[in-house]
């Protein structure tokens, strides 16, 4: 006689524990539902019946990748550090990126025809941006930067996976010095322009 089908909970935590690893280690085409099932120690039944099919899995790496991203920010930035607090989202946000390259990919852009992320997909990212706001909302309540803050918010976040996307893609220098003053120059500049007021 078989043993039990176990559809746990803790199974499918260790089946997305499982396909994060999978796609940071081979990227998108090293992600397949018969693989993580096998490093699981399960079935690719058992995968598709937690997560519905493919897409489904994927949309669940989606959520991980922000929940990890808010719990590395969590980390990396005062509660209070006033402007210096966006400087320092913008390099954790690099730092997020460069450690998580492909799990960035599926939470920043379309890689998998499976999954194409709908409004309430977009959610998942609610408490990376809250967190984000909240700092900005508080520089601008001190007066050290001026404009809305979901509108400045957008800009940096833009901003920072604009310089990942170069950095990655070796546009910003052959050496680490290069890419580090450029991010500077661009992240630096933001933060003066928002600190500036008209005469």
């Amino acid at each position: 006689m078989p043993p039990p089908k176990q559809r746990t909970p803790e199974l499918g935590d260790r089946i997305l524990a499982v396909a994060v690893d999978a796609l940071a280690a081979d990227g998108v085409a090293g992600l397949t539902a018969r693989r993580v099932a096998r490093e699981a120690g399960t079935s690719t039944p058992a995968v598709y019946e937690l997560f519905g099919d493919k897409g489904g899995l994927v949309r669940a790496i989606f959520f991980e990748g922000f929940r990890l991203l808010r719990r590395h920010l969590d980390r990396t930035v005062p509660a209070e550090a006033g402007p210096e607090a966006l400087r320092q989202i913008a390099f954790a946000l690099r730092s997020f990126i460069s450690h998580n390259a492909e799990l960035s990919r599926v939470m920043f852009e379309r890689p998998f025809a499976d999954f194409d992320p709908g409004p309430d997909d977009l959610a998942a990212g609610a408490a990376v941006r809250e967190f984000i706001v909240d700092r900005v909302r508080s520089c601008a309540a001190a007066g050290d930067i001026a404009g809305d803050p979901a509108d400045i918010a957008h800009v940096l976040i833009g901003l920072a996976l604009g310089l990942a996307a170069q950095e990655s893609a070796g546009w910003l220098g052959t050496s680490a010095a290069s890419a580090d003053r450029r991010w500077s120059v661009g992240v630096d500049a933001l933060i003066e322009g928002l600190g500036r007021r008209e005469p």
